[in-house]
């Protein structure tokens, strides 16, 4: 455990030691975190991910210096992470502070600038996000917002809204994921289990209908009404 902490010098067998010792900590440390702090990057999630990183980040290149003191001091900020969390689920001023309310951005065609300004955007960033979402007409926008998380949330006007089955009064089928029965040549035999069918049958199938062998195959899919679709590799 000398690798633990601070050495003169440390030896190539000590720095991969405390890489492998860093590594799973900041696993742990991700995990209690939780997933929004890695799939948002929110204010408070900036600030805690900066920090951390350059607290880590130091005794990984620095042999003075120990693990014990990193270590301490991310705990300590994880725990005041999740805490301001926990807090700002209960508190609508701690909520506010930590994440500002949406911003429209444009309402009914009109182009709101001043909001622009306070989201730190620039109008050519917009008209890209626009363009992205196949928008060539900020007329056709009923609203724009722009979300804490630094993402445009975007609604058309009624007329321009793609028709859907509910207007025309058609029932549409419930929606059902294709099952994935065959990924990389490797049979998903619990899935086969489950339609109630066997590898034979599978195999039968692939074989009467594309003429093709399970080692040939990348991903293969089977709807509900037993359609199979594959995907060869190239």
């Amino acid at each position: 455990m000398d690798f633990f902490y601070s050495q003169e010098s440390l030896t190539a067998i000590q720095w991969i030691l405390r890489a492998i010792v860093a590594y799973f900590f900041m696993l742990i440390v991700a995990k209690v975190m939780g997933q929004r702090s890695i799939s948002q990057l929110r204010l408070l999630d900036f600030v805690i991910a900066l920090v951390i990183g350059n607290i880590i980040a130091h005794p990984l290149s620095d042999e003075r210096l120990g693990f014990k003191g990193s270590m301490i001091t991310m705990s300590v900020f994880v725990i005041l992470y999740t805490s301001s969390i926990i807090g700002s689920l209960k508190s609508d001023k701690l909520r506010k502070f930590f994440e500002s309310p949406p911003l429209p951005l444009i309402e009914n065609g009109k182009i709101f600038y001043k909001n622009l300004a306070k989201a730190r955007i620039s109008l050519d960033y917009l008209m890209t996000e626009l363009r992205k979402a196949n928008i060539e007409d900020i007329q056709k926008i009923a609203l724009a917002m722009w979300e804490t998380g630094g993402t445009l949330s975007l609604f058309l006007k009624p007329q321009y809204q793609p028709v859907t089955p509910s207007d025309l009064r058609i029932t549409p089928k419930s929606f059902v994921l294709p099952r994935t029965i065959i990924k990389e040549r490797k049979i998903e035999l619990s899935e086969l289990d489950k339609m109630g069918k066997d590898e034979d049958w599978l195999k039968t199938r692939i074989k009467s209908t594309y003429n093709a062998d399970i080692h040939e195959i990348l991903l293969a899919t089977i709807d509900r009404n037993e359609n199979i679709t594959i995907f060869l590799y190239d």
